[in-house]
């Protein structure tokens, strides 16, 4: 035998044993590639859950901390005394001065004075974009739309609350007369252009998720495509309309940097969306940076976190659930 046949021979060893191999070895290895990649996968999701759970426990750890050194009474309502020194409630956060007052009232206030108004512009437009990616838009608009929106949602929030600060105050000033021109308003649409691109989203994705035989027998029917849209599509998929809502109130509820920039940031108790408010998240970036470590007004901020943590934690898990819901009406 030459050389070469050798060689020849040597290197064609590893592929002949490899195509000789048993295919119940083949399969043995297969499956503990299987094990490792899901136990991974099940490592992720148990590391994800520590997280939340310890967030949860530090927030609230310190957060009880302040019914230690602050009656509760006091996150509801606080005394002062008037110019008559005649004692008087009053509710407002003011936790600096010689009588700090840390009601909570207003600054729940504020925030659902900009949420739900978001919420709510953010649906009107969010829904309506998702119908139409998913039941009207042909593949190119959609190609070039979904996209758009997506690139929508990476926009930072604090250009959007530059951009409400500098225009969008003065536009809205001068179309409603107000009297404040930051305000509760302005803070709401600019939060709807950060929550319109999940709502669209997350709409899109119920109604493409809605099984293809409903359309089908609604055309059977005699149906056109506005009533199959909206006498069959959009009724099997409303529950996943109603998940993108709740999760689009959630990230109006968490939402920062445009809510300090363009509400006005005053602590006041009021329903009026064209008052200057002051939202919970607004009040924990302006104040937890300059307040000292252990004292009152460190651990009321932490109360406030916890109180918004715990709102933002419900809205998300009745979304879930009502996700879950869905996907059953769909199995079934």
């Amino acid at each position: 035998m030459s050389v070469v046949e050798a060689r020849l021979q040597n290197g064609a060893a590893p592929a002949l044993r490899a195509k000789t191999e048993p295919a119940g070895r083949r399969r043995v290895r297969a499956r503990r590639i299987e094990r490792l990649i899901e136990l991974f996968l099940k490592l992720n999701g148990f590391i994800a859950i520590a997280a939340i759970a310890l967030i949860f426990v530090f927030l609230f750890k310190e957060g009880v901390q302040a019914f230690r050194s602050i009656p509760a009474a006091r996150f509801i309502q606080s005394t002062e005394l008037d110019f008559d020194d005649v004692p008087q409630t009053v509710r407002m956060w003011q936790p600096v001065g010689q009588n700090p007052k840390y009601s909570l009232i207003p600054l729940v206030l504020g925030s659902l004075l900009v949420a739900l108004p978001a919420t709510l512009i953010a649906s009107l437009f969010g829904v309506a974009c998702g119908i139409y990616l998913a039941e009207v838009a042909g593949r190119r608009a959609r190609e070039i739309i979904k996209p758009a929106i997506e690139l929508m949602a990476g926009v930072p929030s604090v250009v959007i609350g530059f951009f409400c600060l500098a225009t969008l105050a003065s536009l809205i000033q001068n179309a409603f007369h107000t009297t404040f021109r930051l305000n509760a308003f302005v803070g709401a649409v600019g939060v709807s252009f950060v929550i319109v691109p999940v709502i669209a989203t997350m709409v899109d994705d119920a109604l493409r998720a809605v099984p293809g035989f409903l359309r089908e027998g609604a055309h059977a029917l005699g149906a056109n495509r506005w009533e199959t849209i909206t006498r069959v599509v959009v009724p099997a998929g409303a529950s996943g309309l109603i998940a993108a809502i709740l999760l689009g109130m959630g990230r109006a509820l968490g939402e920062t940097m445009i809510v300090l920039m363009a509400t006005g940031n005053a602590a006041q108790v009021t329903v009026n969306p064209f008052d200057s408010v002051r939202t919970m998240t607004a009040t924990i970036a302006a104040e937890l940076g300059a307040v000292p470590q252990g004292g009152e007004q460190y651990r009321a901020l932490f109360l406030v976190g916890s109180l918004l943590f715990t709102l933002t934690f419900l809205i998300n898990l009745m979304s879930e659930i009502v996700v879950q819901r869905m996907r059953r009406r769909l199995i079934l």
